[in-house]
This record gives C-alpha cells, structure tokens and sequence, in this order.
C-alpha cells in the first residue's frame, strides 16, 4: 500500500474522531485534518516549511470555485425571500397534484431546480422540505416514502448546473491533458444530459412506488388551479430559461462570437458562471410579484444577506478548509499514487466502473461531494480515461457519484436525517426505503459511465 493512502485514511480517521465521537462541527474536522496531515508529513519526511504551509492556504483562498460557491448559497438566500420559487412550484403542482403521488413530482422537479441554486443538500432538504413533504404526507405519502423523494431530490440539485460544485469538476477537467478540447457551456449541456436521465429515474422509482404504497392523488381542493397558478406566476417560467440560455448559446454559437467579437471573446465563457447568481437574483425580484419586490429594499436585501451567512460560514469554511488538505495531497502527489495503485491492479473497465461509484460512496458518509470531487476529481478522470472512457463524461459523473450520492448513502445520510425530522418517519423503514434508491442511483451511474445510455452534447476526445 502506497504511503500517500495512508495520508488518506489519516484524514478519514480524524474526521471519524472529531465529527462523531467529539461531536463538533465538520468543517473543524477537516481544518484539524490538515494540521494533522503536515505534522505526520513533517514526521515522515523531517522537513518543514511554514512557506509551504501558507502556500497551501493562499492557494486555496484565491480559488475562483470557492467563491462561486459562496456566491450561489447567498443567492439562494435572497431568492427564497422573493415570490419565485413559490409560483414555479404552484405551477408544477398544478399539473402534476392531479395524478397519484403528484405531490412527490413536485418535490423531484421542484427540490432539484432548487437544490441546483442553493447547492447544499442538507440545507435544500430544509428549506424546500418544510413545503414539499406536508403536502406528500397529506396525499398519502408513507412519512419514510416523503423523507426520501426529498432527500434524493434535493442531493440531486449538487449535478444540476448552476450548482457551485460545476465549477469544482470543471476545474479537474480543464487542468487536464484534454483541457483545452471544451469549454464551460459545453460541460453544462452534458451536466443536463446526464441529469435528465437521473431525473427520469427518480420519476419511474416514484411512479412504482406509489402504485406499491397505494398512494392516491392530492385532494382536489389542495391543487391550486392551473390558470390562476399561470395568471399569477407565468414570468417564473422564465427563470430557468434565461439561466440556461448564455451558456447553450455560447456553446451553440462559439465560432460565431468569436469570429464576431475575435479571440478574446472566449473569456467570456469563463465568466458566466461567476454573473450567473448576479443574474439569477435580479431576475428573481424583478420576475417576483409586487410584494417580493417592496421587500427587496437595500437594507432588507443586506439583511438577509447577514442572516444567510448562518448558512453560508459553516459550507465556506468545509470547502475552503477541504482545499487545503487538497493543495497538501496535490504536492504530495496523493491522486496520482492512487491513480497509479489502482491502475497496478489491472481492473478491467467494467471492474472499475462499478468499484469506483462504490469508493465515493463510502466516502460520501463523511466526506462532503464537494471535498470529494476536489481530492479525487483528477485521477478519476484519469483513470476512467485510461480504459476508454470520455474524460467530459468522467467530470460530469463526478458530482453524481460523488455529490448526489453524499448525504442519502447509510448509515449516515445528513440529507435523509434532517427529511426524517421533517416527515416524522421511523428510522427503519426510512433506512430501508433509502437503501432502495441509493441503489437504483448506483446501478444507473454504472450504466452511464459504460455508455449504455446516450449523454446530450458530449464532446470525444479519446
């Protein structure tokens, strides 16, 4: 076993120690991680650099994926307090409340798209929660069933653009030897063609298990009228369509621009991702009703602002405190060792497609998707690549296998905790329930990463 493992599982066991026996926040675990990790490295090795050490930091502290997180958690902030998110879900609810399990639709479309702005599943599952289960439960939902479709819905929003762990996996991407082969826009239109066929997923997972918990349809006097919803709402259509529209047009259009605009024109690719929370809350308020807007003063903007940063100072802090066990195993060269042990062993491409998936998801018990994705992102692209698999499609199954999988895998599963508190459910049949989809998660990630299912915009290189 390569000593760079051990540097891994140094950082696995102190995180064990401090998040559950001692109980204290996550985010300390991982900042008493690194401390560890540059002591055992200075033990082993007899050197010690204080440059190095702050090297680590300021690297980390000047990474633009740090900031697109922080930017998207407080713009979720600030739209939740406008009328958008409610006229988009009375939409959705007033066609699909008419159907059995219609409510639970509602929290997969609903809790996605939200869950893709916010970026946080344990949060997302909070805040749109409160809404989506009640109505669940009050059509006939099981409670474990309600905790579920929410909890798997809402992790699904971490591989639905514009989620900040984009620009993590991007990040991997771009730094490798086929970097230069895409671009941002054309990431995003694989990100949606991957994510339609989980969303499609979870549609078919639910469909059955309505029919087999003999879940009926919402009472007719909970479902808002589809006019009235559209009178009221029509211009929340609109947001996700002009989130998505610079980048399918920037994809669908490159040599345009730049023949249009010259060279430098590409640089503007890499700046949409850092407009679009900008973006998405000005045309929140100004798609928002009368009310919303009266609301969105200044100094009530600010102060939601100041109230989000409860939210936003603990995820921050984990991402950032993560990137810096991340610099420490770059410099050591903890991806590549790895890369290269598993690579030693030979696997076959089928082999390695279904432990992977299986790795990421033991990990995802502790380790955020985000501090995953930034650890391993790299040398899995580089291993998928070395038997066959298109590096576009490896970046883009990153946060599936490791985002939407962390927070729903037992037996520790924040996500599907905080829906329990929620639903009120019993732990056992929620466990079970949550085995289920787990399961069908992992076994249709395998089928994507073996290219059984055709991705939308995928780019080859190889």
């Amino acid at each position: 076993m390569p000593i760079e493992l051990g540097y891994l599982i140094i950082v696995f066991v102190v995180c064990i120690i401090w998040f559950f026996a001692l109980k204290r926040p996550l985010y300390e675990a991982m900042l008493i991680a690194f401390f560890t990790i540059i002591a055992t490295v200075a033990a082993v090795t007899g050197e010690f650099s204080l440059a190095a050490v702050w090297g680590y930091i300021w690297d980390a502290m000047t990474t633009s994926s740090l900031y697109v997180i922080f930017v998207f958690i407080l713009s979720a902030a600030l739209l939740s307090k406008t009328s958008i998110i409610d006229d988009c879900i009375a939409i959705i609810l007033s066609i699909f409340g008419r159907f059995r399990g219609g409510a639970g639709f509602v929290a997969i479309i609903g809790s996605s798209y939200m869950g893709s702005l916010s970026g946080s599943g344990p949060g997302n599952v909070a805040t749109t929660g409160v809404f989506t289960i009640p109505a669940m439960k009050e059509s006939g939902f099981p409670a474990h069933l309600a905790a579920n479709v929410e909890a798997h819905a809402s992790t699904m929003g971490n591989m639905i653009p514009p989620a900040g762990m984009v620009a993590i996996a991007f990040d991997h991407l771009a730094k490798s030897q086929w970097g230069e082969s895409f671009t941002i826009s054309q990431f995003w239109l694989v990100l949606w063609g991957v994510a339609i066929w989980f969303i499609v997923q979870r549609i078919v997972t639910l469909y059955f298990m309505c029919r087999y918990y003999k879940v009926e349809p919402m009472k007719k006097e909970s479902i808002p009228s589809f006019r009235a919803s559209v009178k009221k709402g029509w211009k929340a259509i609109f947001l996700p369509i002009i989130v998505f529209l610079p980048f399918m047009l920037n994809s669908m259009y490159e040599e345009f621009f730049v023949a249009q605009l010259g060279a430098k024109s590409t640089s503007i690719a890499s700046s949409i991702l850092l407009l679009i929370p900008s973006i998405i809350v000005v045309c929140g308020i100004l798609l928002s009703d009368k009310e919303s807007k009266k609301r969105m003063t200044p100094k009530k903007m600010f102060g939601y602002i100041e109230d989000g940063m409860l939210k936003v100072v603990p995820t921050a802090a984990l991402v950032l405190f993560a990137y810096f066990v991340s610099n420490v195993f770059e410099t050591l060269g903890v991806e590549q060792a790895i890369g290269a042990f598993i690579e030693s062993m030979q696997l076959p491409k089928v082999a390695l497609v279904f432990i992977i998936p299986l790795f990421t998801a033991v990990l995802g018990m502790l380790l955020p998707g985000s501090t995953q994705v930034k650890i391993f992102g790299g040398v899995i692209i580089s291993i998928f690549a070395g038997v066959g698999i298109e590096p576009m499609l490896s970046a883009a199954m990153l946060l599936s296998i490791c985002g939407a999988m962390h927070g729903v895998t037992p037996p520790y599963c924040a996500c599907v905790y905080t829906a329990m508190g929620i639903a009120e459910s019993e732990l056992k049949p929620t466990m079970q329930n949550c085995v289920v989809w787990i399961t069908l998660h992992y076994l249709l990630s395998v089928a994507v990463l073996l290219g059984f299912l055709p991705i939308m915009g995928l780019v080859s290189v190889l």
